[in-house]
């Protein structure tokens, strides 16, 4: 089964755009996959046309082979445009090889561990109470798990005001869905650490499942301060790249629960691998997912076929996003993603209506603090 073809596709979404790249064999099989550096899907296609040569002609079974050979053999180690890039040609290589096989991923991967997989929504509201109506909607319609944001006031978020106002609409939540439902927040990124240590503090009496991203990401170093002073469990690495990115939340036990995104981290190879580390450390994993159809399935099948796992999230339910483009996709019920039986990921990708759905340039929001200086989203 050798590659004869690999393309990359930015789509628009109708509220955004995704990427995905289709990696095609002479014996007629293709795989899909899924990139997630959000607003740099150009990048990431342009990153596709660089790694193509390493793929064609080679043999689409010798996973491991070609990820190295992705990663390292440009001499600069793959940054996160590259990564991105080659996890969604892994992903489509995994995709590829349970086809050739006729067997979903998750058996490539050592067979199931569990029968379902628990994910969370995302909800808002701009009041305690609006949030509170929301969240008890979701608890009410089978959902298990509950996330929302860290808010700003359109596009200002100062900080202090963000955190009292957090803590309001945890406590609207969990008075409004209960003891039995599980609630995260997201910040994000967006705060320094003493009001990250202000929120995670403020926040202990609501019991979170975790606090995600308290901290800016480019000095892992800084959640040593953070653990020392809150109780809370904490969640990181949804911005990493590699699995040398997450060493030192993982081996110093910074963390809880780990955020890989499998559409920037090296795909399912180097996702599975971050796994099997966090095993070792009692982290647990919840992998990012704000992405489309195919990285949904990816996460599925790692979840499904990894034990130390925890929470999937799951912002977009299977069938609403590109129905057109991909006509099948992995099925879901009452707050949980379901274990598909066809061959590879589970989804179809139709080439013709993706032609339909071309890139719109865009940007992601841009928030500021009340001075006007630029803050992070």
């Amino acid at each position: 089964m050798l590659i004869t073809d690999v393309k990359p596709y930015p789509l628009w979404g109708g509220n955004r755009n995704f990427f995905f790249v289709k990696v095609e064999t002479d014996i007629g099989h293709y795989g899909i996959g899924e990139g997630g550096l959000t607003w740099k899907e150009l990048a990431c296609a342009e990153a596709v046309h660089h790694l193509k040569p390493f793929l064609i002609g080679q043999d689409a079974s010798r996973i491991e082979h070609l990820w190295q050979t992705m990663f390292r053999g440009g001499f600069f180690p793959a940054d996160r445009v590259v990564c991105s890039a080659l996890a969604a040609i892994d992903i489509a290589l995994w995709d590829l090889r349970g086809k050739a096989l006729g067997v979903p991923v998750y058996e490539l991967l050592g067979g199931r561990v569990r029968d379902r997989v628990v994910c969370y929504p995302h909800t808002g509201g701009a009041t305690p109470e609006a949030i509170a109506e929301n969240s008890r909607k979701l608890a009410d319609a089978g959902w298990k798990f509950i996330r929302f944001g860290l808010p700003s006031d359109g596009d200002i978020l100062e900080p202090t005001q963000a955190v009292r106002m957090a803590v309001r609409q945890f406590a609207a939540i969990r008075e409004a869905v209960g003891d039995d439902v599980e609630v995260c927040i997201d910040v994000h990124t967006r705060l320094d650490p003493p009001d990250a240590v202000r929120l995670c503090r403020e926040l202990e009496p609501y019991r979170p499942y975790f606090v995600e991203d308290p901290l800016r990401s480019e000095n892992m170093h800084s959640f040593h301060q953070l653990a020392r002073h809150v109780a809370v469990p904490l969640a990181a690495g949804e911005q990493f790249a590699t699995k040398w990115e997450f060493r030192e939340l993982i081996e110093d036990d910074l963390i809880q629960y780990c955020r890989v995104d499998l559409c920037i981290c090296g795909g399912i190879t180097e996702s599975r691998k971050v796994a099997g580390w966090c095993e070792t450390h009692y982290i647990a994993l919840a992998p990012h997912n704000p992405l489309g159809p195919v990285s949904t399935a990816a996460c599925l099948h790692l979840d499904l076929a990894t034990s130390n796992f925890g929470v999937q999230e799951l912002p977009r339910l299977p069938g609403s996003i590109l129905p057109e483009v991909f006509p099948v996709q992995v099925p879901f019920a009452d707050g949980y993603l379901l274990p598909p039986t066809a061959p590879g990921l589970g989804v179809e990708f139709n080439e013709e209506a993706a032609r339909d759905c071309p890139y719109q340039p865009g940007n992601g929001p841009q928030l500021r603090r009340l001075d006007n200086s630029f803050t992070n989203w």
